[in-house]
């Protein structure tokens, strides 16, 4: 009786765990080269598309897309957030620092069945940087998306704006 019951748990436990997955998109990518897709499945999932930058300032736009045949197949609580990888430039390891998000999916426009997460932001400083996606997947639950960067300008002072140094500088 004990070996079953011991048996019963280890397989409630690889059942109930969490899927996760991660997939390397590259560096500086573009609309024609920062696409992704994961498939979760049933259950937990926290899945990674890791992405590198090498400007200083970048403008990066992010977007993902569940369609599902059934309502039943939909993500529960779906959120999608941008990470950088931190000092060590390691994924997911508890250096990391939140960026932008999280973000909660949303219903599609005039689409049934259909989940959107997206998102826009500046990134200052280049690095290995993530969009991690996390939620509930359900029945055939899959979703895929693009992540698109380019320069930004740095910011700074813009027309108008005086610094007390220019201020000063204007009365010498």
């Amino acid at each position: 009786m004990k070996k079953l019951l011991l048996a019963t748990t280890a397989l409630l436990a690889m059942t109930m765990a969490s899927n996760a997955a991660m997939i390397d998109i590259g560096t500086n990518p573009t609309s024609a080269t920062g696409n992704f897709s994961f498939s979760p499945g049933s259950g937990s999932f926290e899945d990674q598309a890791v992405f590198h930058l090498t400007q200083s300032s970048t403008f990066t736009i992010a977007n993902a897309t569940n369609t599902f045949a059934a309502p039943p197949d939909a993500i529960v609580n779906w959120q999608a957030s941008i990470w950088s990888a931190g000092l060590d430039q390691v994924v997911n390891n508890g250096d990391d620092q939140l960026l932008f998000g999280p973000q909660s999916a949303g219903t599609c426009f005039l689409v049934p069945n259909c989940q959107q997460v997206g998102g826009s932001g500046t990134i200052v400083g280049s690095g290995t940087f993530y969009a991690e996606f996390t939620g509930i997947g359900s029945g055939t639950s899959g979703y895929s998306g693009n992540i698109s960067t380019f320069a930004a300008p740095v910011p700074g002072p813009t027309a108008g704006s005086f610094t007390i140094a220019s201020i000063i500088g204007l009365f010498k």
